[in-house]
């Protein structure tokens, strides 16, 4: 099955440098948007996100009938949001976001989600990241802004 990452998580996990576990929990079935990308691109104008920490992440081509669907989304959300949302309910994917409304959005829409928090913990059980440094990223993500919804993963994972 494949991961659509949205801006949220893609920053966070490049800020905490824990992008290669990313990568590590789903090879080639993760992929963001170009316009996340570009999001992302902003970000590392404006407050220096890495900029080689997604190298290895697959850009996924929208197409024009996702193009459709994403338009016909919230306004609220940002282009690189819709455009995860539509390729995540066309191509019947995960979508990997924080943004609680992109979450509220993904609902109505049957669409399988995951978090943070959630890709943390999937890191631990399958031993990419052992607790205490998957829990010291979590640390540095708060520390840089993210709202988690918790602050300790302990109760979530697997010891390691």
């Amino acid at each position: 099955m494949t991961i659509v990452v949205d801006n949220t998580v893609l920053s966070n996990f490049a800020q905490a440098q824990v992008n290669s576990a990313v990568i590590s929990l789903w090879g080639d079935r993760v992929c963001t948007t170009p316009e996340v990308i570009s999001e992302y691109q902003a970000g590392i104008k404006a407050v220096g996100l890495p900029a080689s920490a997604w190298i290895a992440l697959e850009i996924t081509e929208v197409f024009s009938q996702e193009n459709d669907f994403a338009a016909s989304l919230s306004i609220k959300l940002g282009a690189g949001e819709n455009s995860c949302i539509a390729v995540a309910h066309m191509r019947n994917a995960i979508l990997a976001t924080d943004d609680l409304f992109a979450r509220k959005v993904a609902d109505r829409y049957h669409i399988r989600k995951i978090g943070t928090v959630g890709i943390l913990v999937q890191c631990n059980k399958r031993e990419i990241l052992s607790l205490p440094v998957a829990q010291k990223a979590l640390a540095e993500m708060i520390n840089l802004g993210y709202r988690s919804p918790v602050t300790e993963l302990k109760q979530f994972s697997h010891q390691r």
